[in-house]
């Protein structure tokens, strides 16, 4: 995993358009590493099903994914770094600076 490839004013397309940053993309990346690294027996805890359930909810809409990691961005730093995952902190960093 690593940081997308920009073409190198796509940062700035974001004031703009959003045109060629894949928000959506990378934040399902964002998403499978957190359910990859919360899957293991160490890592799970009750905070981590709440979120991940949150994707699906009982009832009304389910939030898309970057708006669940702009809500907990703290939260999934925390747990890239905990787990030293330095590909995930950097699409972390990279979706938070381009699409949040």
């Amino acid at each position: 995993m690593s940081r997308p490839d920009l073409d190198p004013d796509a940062i700035q397309a974001r004031y703009i358009s959003f045109k060629d940053l894949d928000c959506d993309g990378n934040a399902r990346r964002v998403m499978e590493r957190i359910q990859h690294l919360t899957a293991a027996p160490d890592r799970g805890s009750p905070f981590w099903d709440y979120f991940l359930g949150k994707r699906q909810p009982a009832s009304g809409p389910a939030p898309d994914d970057l708006f669940l990691i702009h809500a907990h961005v703290n939260t999934i730093r925390e747990l890239f770094e905990d787990c030293d995952d330095q590909d995930a902190l950097a699409l972390l960093d990279w979706v938070e600076e381009a699409c949040c």
